[in-house]
């Protein structure tokens, strides 16, 4: 039996695919997550075979959660689903230790293939990611490939709010931290990443796939 997670912020859609997967003979939905943070607590909670984890999710997206997931629970297999398929987001969601990206437009069939082929121990990636760019998604990364490398968790989470339009006082509140103590880390990572304002701070998030403009 594959015990599968499913974090997705839209409930329509998380209810439909667990609806989808609960038929399915050999695969149990052991929880559903609402934003990145609660996958991650329920994956150390729960130890999932795979995970099914939306890619633009408040709080802390996809990418962000995968990798989090992928270092307390290594053995949980993770399945980005996102609404994107350029090389930058596939190839960020891989690095932070997804073993399959799928297109939000896939059909059932393939869903349920997804699943089964990463809980093998297989890498899946949805067909409308051409052939031709699969060598490029799994290529051995570089340091130079990930400007956002440098940065801490932390820094990252918020980094990620800044982007998603929340202001310092939210940002503080959300993560029980004090206003000065979020400025303190937008100024570092200003210095970390070599930006003098905040326009290229958010820039540079979207570019590297932390936040997204949907």
């Amino acid at each position: 039996m594959i015990r599968v997670l499913i974090a997705d912020d839209h409930a329509i859609l998380a209810e439909g695919l667990r609806s989808l997967l609960e038929m399915q003979p050999d695969m149990e939905v052991i929880g559903l997550a609402a934003d990145g943070n609660a996958a991650i607590q329920l994956a150390i909670d729960k130890s999932p075979d795979v995970v099914l984890l939306d890619h633009a999710m408040p709080g802390l997206n996809g990418t962000e959660a995968a990798r989090r997931i992928h270092e307390r629970r290594p053995k949980s297999r993770i399945l980005m689903l996102s609404m994107h398929s350029d090389p930058v987001h596939v190839q960020h969601a891989l690095n932070s230790g997804a073993s399959g990206y799928l297109v939000k437009k896939a059909v059932a069939k393939e869903v349920i293939e997804a699943i089964r082929a990463v809980h093998r121990g297989d890498r899946y990636l949805s067909k409308q990611i051409s052939d031709e760019m699969i060598d490029h998604y799994l290529a051995k990364p570089s340091k130079s490939d990930d400007p956002l490398a440098a940065l801490s968790h932390r820094e990252r989470q918020v980094l990620q709010m800044m982007a998603d339009g929340r202001a310092t006082a939210e940002i503080a509140v959300v993560l029980s931290l004090s206003p000065k103590t979020v400025e303190t880390y937008r100024a570092r990572m200003m210095v970390k990443l070599g930006v003098r304002d905040l326009a290229s701070l958010i820039k540079l998030a979207i570019r590297c796939g932390l936040a997204s403009l949907e």
